[in-house]
């Protein structure tokens, strides 16, 4: 039967190992959890460790920004349409 961590658990035992005190063995019989799988959490971790540092939020706003107003010229662009095809019937 397969043993599902949640991501706080994960975290902590990739940071305990991160950390470097404990050996892997001796965490993975603190955790009850494979040495390997301890290793790619751990892996996982370093590696996603930049993106936490990085500046998303200002990436996401300034492409909310962009399709805000890529949108709003469509909608000019349709109101002129609408109205000359009005002034044409």
């Amino acid at each position: 039967m397969r043993k599902k961590y949640s991501p706080n658990f994960k975290s902590k035992v990739a940071l305990e190992a991160i950390k470097g005190d404990k050996t892997m063995a001796e965490l993975s019989s603190i955790y009850e959890v494979h040495r390997v799988q301890i290793q790619k959490w751990k892996q996982i971790a370093l590696e996603g460790m930049s993106g936490v540092f990085s500046d998303k939020k200002a990436q996401e706003t300034q492409n909310s920004e962009k399709i805000t107003d890529e949108l709003y010229k469509q909608i000019g662009q349709l109101k002129v349409e609408v109205d000359w095809l009005k002034k044409k019937v």
